[in-house]
């Protein structure tokens, strides 16, 4: 095997090989999922039950569906750059998406492990920033991969929005 199919799989690998990677992505989407949905779900009628929310707050039910096609965005977002320029030539947008995908989990674990909306507040304004840098990162290296960062920055900006009014309204 050459250097140049370990680091441009898209252009030199197998399609087995570009399988495999997308597999890759999806399970680590899944695994923070997991992880995130791990605190989430227990708090869901419990302390968060009991928050007053805004109008325009979603039903429970709607939150699984929204992240489930954002998490599988993300994934097929990093395969395509990864697959494009592989992980050495992708090493700064990939980092970028591991930040953010660090970011979301710890969002999940700021908001409803520690119950604690106001410092979620602050962590999801830094999610933003590495929700919109990686979304650039990644459009620079392939637009469509760009593209599909736009409605997960798009929910992030919502959440921002819904997390600082739970703040508010219940501090």
């Amino acid at each position: 095997m050459t250097q140049s199919t370990i680091a441009a799989p898209g252009r030199a690998g197998s399609r087995g090989r570009s399988l495999i990677g997308l597999a890759a992505f999806v399970i680590l989407v899944d695994v923070a999922s997991a992880t995130a949905s791990s605190v989430t779900l227990p708090q869901i009628d419990g302390w968060y039950a009991g928050l007053e929310k805004p109008w325009f707050n979603p039903p429970d039910w709607l939150f699984g569906p929204v992240w489930t096609v954002l998490y599988g965005m993300m994934a097929v977002a990093g395969w395509l750059v990864w697959r494009d320029r592989g992980l050495a030539g992708a090493r700064g947008p990939l980092l970028l998406f591991g930040l953010q995908l660090g970011l979301n989990i710890l969002w999940s674990l700021i908001f409803f492990g520690m119950q604690q909306p106001g410092l979620a507040f602050a962590e999801i304004s830094a999610l933003w920033i590495a929700v919109a840098a990686t979304m650039v990162a990644f459009w620079r290296v392939r637009p469509l991969a760009g593209w599909l960062f736009v409605p997960y920055l798009l929910w992030v900006s919502y959440a921002a929005v819904l997390n600082a009014s739970v703040w508010l309204l219940n501090a």
